[in-house]
């Protein structure tokens, strides 16, 4: 009976990684009220404004990230790639945790080595339809259960000069970040020259982001 019970237990968990699916999203840009926030900083706790940290940016990327979320794991050291790469040519990255306590954030932060900053909105998934970011990637058009990991650009030529409200139309992206695009985007707002055209590889296929996935539901041939 226990050895049948564990190879169910081993043939679901197969269907559910065999039906996990990546999350990439293509950039797109949506009518959005997008507000300013001050936030407090994972790291040292200090308060953190967004609009005085895009000051003299030429574009600022918001991403909002959930630690234990395995989409937000896979774009994470791409993204510390791309900040590393153009941070000194006028790109900024902050990062909005959600869902989690404080020391699962850091935990993540410093698995991935994280370099740029990364701030805090909630610490508990029972806030998540409290949450702004909740609010604003549904805006968007994001039906996903989580919504992590989810950017929005902030770019200065469309930014409100004062005011609570930072823009009200700019580019977003409903889930994973596809790299290649992601990187021309930015390259385009930085006004850096194109790269040549990558060889296209296969995508993996990346976990669904859910806290409890459930098995995929077994249909008879």
């Amino acid at each position: 009976m226990k050895r049948a019970f564990v190879g169910a237990a081993i043939i679901l968990l197969s269907l559910v990684a065999a039906n996990a699916q990546n999350e990439q999203s293509p950039i797109v840009e949506k009518e959005i009220t997008y507000n300013d926030w001050t936030y407090k900083d994972i790291r040292s706790g200090k308060d953190v404004n967004l609009r005085d940290f895009a000051k003299g940016k030429k574009l600022t990327i918001v991403v909002y990230w959930a630690p234990w979320c395995h989409n937000w794991q896979h774009d994470a050291p791409m993204v510390e790639k791309l900040y590393e790469k153009y941070k000194d040519k006028g790109l900024g990255v902050i990062g909005v945790g959600e869902y989690d306590p404080v020391d699962s954030m850091k935990g993540i932060l410093d698995t991935f080595k994280i370099t740029f900053p990364a701030v805090y909105e909630s610490q508990n998934r029972s806030e998540r339809e409290k949450t702004l970011h909740f609010g604003y990637r549904h805006a968007t058009g994001d039906t996903r259960n989580w919504g992590s990991p989810y950017y929005v650009f902030l770019i200065p030529s469309s930014m409100e000069k004062k005011g609570d409200v930072l823009t009200k139309k700019t580019f977003v992206i409903n889930g994973e970040m596809i790299e290649t695009e992601g990187e021309a985007f930015i390259r385009k707002q930085l006004k850096l020259p194109l790269l040549d055209a990558p060889k296209v590889t296969q995508v993996s296929q990346i976990e669904s982001c859910d806290p409890n996935p459930r098995p995929t539901e077994l249909k008879r041939p």
